[in-house]
């Protein structure tokens, strides 16, 4: 399987310790399938730090060495993939908030991220929340590596 990253710097060696915290499936390095959504992911890391220029990654995994690993997998806006979320985003320690090597769900765009702020903030109860993750439009998937484990399967093509 092929995934990309985006990032505003090309670089040879994944190191976790450079990944920002409080993440959707927390600190780890983060992939997709499309090429366009990890472009998307470079140019607003550009904007964002406004050095180097949107670059994107390119790797080669093998899925059954994966499976091989401790992987959680989401495959819809769901209350559980919401817990997972939040619970990741509202770490304040420098400790992990699960072991699982990889992850695999969707990502919380800006209108997710709306839903989980009204959730939080008790504008909508647990049903109106699934409710309206259940009607979300254009889902986008990513990839956790959270591991070295999980980092060593990654092959930079």
């Amino acid at each position: 399987m092929i995934l990309y990253h985006g990032t505003n710097k090309a670089f040879d060696t994944i190191d976790l310790t450079k990944s920002k915290p409080n993440k959707d499936f927390g600190q780890g390095f983060y992939l997709s399938r499309e090429y366009s959504q990890a472009m998307e992911m470079a140019k607003t890391k550009f904007d964002q730090i406004k050095t180097g220029f949107p670059t994107v990654l390119t790797y080669e995994v093998d899925e059954q060495q994966m499976n091989q690993l401790k992987v959680l997998r989401f495959d819809a806006y769901t209350f559980e993939w919401a817990q997972f979320i939040l619970m990741n985003r509202r770490n304040d320690t420098d400790k992990p908030m699960h072991d699982y090597d990889i992850v695999y769900g969707p990502i919380a765009n800006d209108k997710v991220g709306v839903q989980l702020w009204k959730f939080e903030n008790q504008m909508i109860d647990l049903e109106t929340f699934t409710r309206n993750l259940h009607r979300m439009e254009g889902i986008t998937f990513q990839y956790f590596f959270g591991t070295e484990r999980a980092i060593k399967l990654l092959k930079k093509l």
